[in-house]
This record gives structure tokens, C-alpha cells and sequence, in this order.
């Protein structure tokens, strides 16, 4: 006897795989390379935004690959999934996600979820209008995934290795799994984000140091 599959969920209308909002664009072929600080040691991020679509919970998401490099060494292999409304609000649907060991065995897979799978529901990453105060819940999947994030300003100025930048928008993010933890991002218009770092508890820091548009 075969065993019985879930039926597919219905395809949300109104969401595309073309992310176009300016703060937060996700076009294929485009490369961010980030440095910083994590867990006390030098860190390395580079993110491809991929030219593959993935339907995830009926909606058609843009893949999103994410290495994360310690001290020289891989550590992290994440894949997410992004789409984005009629109105122009991005979308977060998921990530598969996995720490490497020494010896590039996959150590655990904590953190991943999908939406729609395991009561695991979407959240909205950026708003298509943000405005300081304005906020949501980025993900959600119970005891794993729970990140908010607030706008908090409009006109700041931040210098990063890329270059420096004026009118980025702050924001902060939290999350009830970690008390305690507040980190800050800086968004820039047709680029999105270009730094984040830590303003209470451990520190961390990411700094973008390269950026091609696809």
C-alpha cells in the first residue's frame, strides 16, 4: 500500500519570486560580502541571491544561499526563502540551515523551519513603506525561530568598508528565545543591508565589503 501524501497547499495569490523593494532587493545574480565579529572570532558572510525559485506553502519564493565562515572555516550553510506581496511587502517563508563541524559534518540543523510545515507560519522581512515605529514578526516556528524587528529611524549615516552611506534606515531586531539580545541593521535603498551589530549582549558585528548587483 503506498503511503498517503499531504496534498500540496493552494497557491497563494499575489506573491512573486521578484523581490523588488528597494530596501530589500533580491535580484538574481547579485553577491553580498560581509566581515565582522561572531563568537569572538573573525567572521566572513557571503550571500548569493541565487537565479532558483522554490514554492514554499503556495507562494513562489526566491532562494537565497548564505555562507558563514569563523576564522577561515566554514561553519554555517544556510538557504532561505524570500517572496514579496502586491502591495511590496517581503516576505520571509523559511530557511534549511546547518553548522559544520571541523570537519565539514553537519553538526545540527536547529533554527530551520518552513512555513506551513509544523505550524511554522511566514513573516514579513520588510515592509514595502517602513516608517519609524512600524513593526512585525519576521518568522515564526515555536521554540526555534521568532525574530521581530521595529523601524526605529530613517536618516541615519553609517560608514562601512563598502563605502559610507547616508539616509540608511535603522532598524532593531529581537527575539523572545534570547532576552536580553537586541542587535541593530542599517538598510540601504537598491542595495539592502549593509551592517548589523549587536547593542546588548554578545558582540557581534557584519559589515558589508563588496556588493554585485545581478
Amino acid at each position: 500500500r503506498s503511503a498517503s501524501r499531504a496534498p500540496a497547499p493552494a497557491k497563494r495569490s499575489g506573491f512573486s519570486a521578484n523581490v523588488t523593494n528597494p530596501w530589500f532587493p533580491l535580484r538574481p545574480g547579485s553577491v553580498y560580502r560581509y566581515r565582522g565579529v561572531k563568537d569572538g572570532e573573525p567572521s566572513r558572510e557571503v550571500m548569493t541571491v541565487t537565479q532558483r525559485t522554490k514554492t514554499v506553502d503556495g507562494a513562489p519564493c526566491v532562494v537565497v544561499s548564505d555562507r558563514l565562515y569563523l576564522s577561515g572555516r566554514l561553519e554555517e550553510v544556510t538557504t532561505d526563502w524570500y517572496t514579496q506581496d502586491a502591495k511590496g511587502n517581503v516576505w520571509y517563508f523559511g530557511e534549511k540551515t546547518a553548522e559544520l563541524d571541523a570537519k565539514g559534518s553537519v553538526k545540527t540543523t536547529s533554527g530551520s523551519w518552513t512555513a506551513g510545515v509544523d505550524g511554522a507560519k511566514p513573516g514579513i522581512f520588510m515592509f514595502a513603506d517602513p516608517s519609524p515605529g512600524r513593526s512585525a514578526r519576521q518568522e515564526y516556528y515555536k521554540g526555534q525561530a521568532e525574530d521581530h524587528f521595529q523601524v526605529v529611524r530613517m536618516d541615519e549615516s553609517v560608514t562601512v568598508p563598502f563605502r559610507p552611506f547616508r539616509h540608511t534606515m535603522l532598524t532593531k531586531e529581537w527575539t523572545p528565545l534570547e532576552a536580553g539580545v537586541i542587535d541593530h541593521k542599517y538598510y540601504v535603498r537598491g542595495i539592502g543591508t549593509v551592517l548589523e551589530r549587536s547593542v546588548k549582549g554578545p558582540v557581534e558585528r557584519n559589515e558589508l565589503v563588496s556588493f554585485r548587483r545581478g
